[in-house]
């Protein structure tokens, strides 16, 4: 059953608001940290990534997700 967790929710929003700033400055990121415009688009999948990560926590779906994953490996 689905419950709203306020802590989900909060670090929801600030893992989505860290997603959408590297968004926005993915370029300078990669220019400083990668290969410059070869990298552009990697960086900007990660942002997105980052953002989808952050709307998963958010909607606290994270926690069904790790039960899926744990219950089909370890059987519970």
């Amino acid at each position: 059953m689905y419950e709203l967790s306020l802590a989900s929710f909060f670090w929801g929003v600030i893992i989505l608001v860290l997603g959408a700033v590297f968004l926005r400055f993915h370029q300078v990121i990669a220019d400083n940290l990668g290969s410059g415009v070869a990298s552009y688009d990697k960086y900007k999948l990660y942002a997105i990534g980052t953002c989808a990560l952050g709307l998963i926590v958010m909607i606290n779906l994270h926690v069904f997700l790790l039960g899926l994953f744990f219950g089909s490996i370890f059987g519970i």
